[in-house]
């Protein structure tokens, strides 16, 4: 069987040199100051944008990339190579922007898209709630319709972006218990009733704000309804099986950024009169990291396969790479903080932020408990 099976297309290997041109230039010599600091760099993530990133698979005709999953998954674990924080917040806004344009109307589109394609206006997601983690459809954020527009009330947890996004997706329900009585939301920046909670103080992510999204008898047309009522965790799960693929690129790029200062400090560290790559038990070691990510990356590739063909098993294969690649990613990270030794556990050496970073990988879009639940019912016909 020929290799060129197992490899990317030409424009696809191209898409990513660029990602991993940007992420050299524009990402990796600022991502320490960022996560010192806190720092939200939206102008170099507006340049991300001018590049096609913000919109990668959205519509042709509606002015994004249209590009496929495994496309969009090429450039994130690229630019996740300079800073996973921000490559992973762009897969939030990417999935906002796909989700408008597969299940907006037209006027939707038209409002939004020609906005969030250059990020001038940016996205935020809003599905977890305090009490609704991993089980999102009991969510209680409620929108009650009056004859005059739909009223929300409720709170979103761990929102990426909140306070600073201009535009919120809220899933809030709007029928009966579970998930069929869910339907989403567009809500605006400036929509009366609309707060934020204070700047979560995370372990890693420090590049972008995590707030909670406070809904207080917020006020919306009928037109800010996404799609269809009683539809919005069908259309959360479908948004979600990219995200999974997304996050699961990020992890990977993460850990080959890892992998890479690793190498760099074996080649040059010497310990008992040689170089410490001489040592068998390092080589063994970089021979599994290698090994366990470039099968993350294959089950990665095949997952976005399944996702772009629409194949009926692609829900359990996205589980599957996004389980797999972000314990791998995590796992493949420390090991190479292991390498540097007490270097590697300070932080002008860039290793320790990854590891950070990547740890949350596991928790959000889905724990990785839950990809287990997903990939069994699929197994068992469930």
């Amino acid at each position: 069987m020929s290799d060129t099976l197992f490899d990317l297309p030409e424009a696809t290997r191209e898409l990513r040199d660029t990602a991993l041109a940007f992420a050299a230039e524009r990402l990796a010599p600022h991502a320490l100051e960022w996560d010192e600091k806190r720092h939200f760099p939206v102008d170099v993530m507006r340049e991300a944008a001018a590049l096609g990133m913000a919109t990668l698979y959205v519509r042709e005709e509606s002015g994004g990339a249209g590009l496929t999953r495994l496309d969009a998954a090429v450039v994130f674990e690229a630019l996740a190579t300079g800073c996973p924080t921000i490559s992973a917040f762009l897969s939030i806004h990417n999935m906002v922007a796909w989700m408008i344009d597969r299940y907006g109307s037209d006027a939707q589109r038209a409002d939004w898209l020609p906005s969030l394609i250059p990020m001038d206006r940016i996205a935020s997601y809003c599905l977890t709630e305090p009490a609704a983690g991993s089980d999102a459809a009991a969510l209680a954020t409620r929108a009650v319709w009056d004859n005059q527009g739909y009223v929300l009330n409720g709170t979103k947890q761990f929102i990426s972006g909140a306070g600073v996004s201009d535009l919120y997706l809220v899933m809030a329900r709007t029928g009966g218990a579970g998930a069929g009585g869910v339907s989403a939301f567009l809500v605006p920046k400036d929509a009366p009733g609309l707060s934020f909670g204070a700047n979560e103080k995370k372990m890693g992510w420090n590049a972008q704000p995590t707030r909670q999204v406070i809904l207080e008898d917020v006020r919306l047309p009928a037109e800010a309804l996404l799609g269809e009522e009683g539809q919005g965790f069908r259309y959360a799960m479908s948004g979600l099986d990219g995200g999974r693929l997304n996050i699961a690129a990020c992890s990977i790029g993460g850990a080959q950024a890892a992998i890479d200062k690793a190498l760099a400090y074996v080649r040059e560290r010497r310990a008992f009169g040689q170089e410490i790559a001489r040592f068998q038990a390092t080589q063994f070691r970089l021979a599994d990291m290698v090994t366990e990510l470039e099968a993350a990356r294959t089950l990665m590739w095949r997952a976005c396969a399944k996702l772009d063909s629409g194949a009926p098993d692609a829900t359990a294969f996205c589980a599957m790479a996004k389980r797999f690649a972000t314990d791998t990613g995590f796992r493949v990270a420390d090991e190479a903080l292991q390498l540097l030794g007490g270097y590697g556990y300070l932080a002008d050496y860039g290793i320790e932020k990854i590891v950070r970073d990547l740890r949350v990988h596991r928790i959000l879009e889905g724990t990785n408990e839950v990809m287990r639940l997903i990939i069994a019912r699929g197994m068992l016909g469930k």
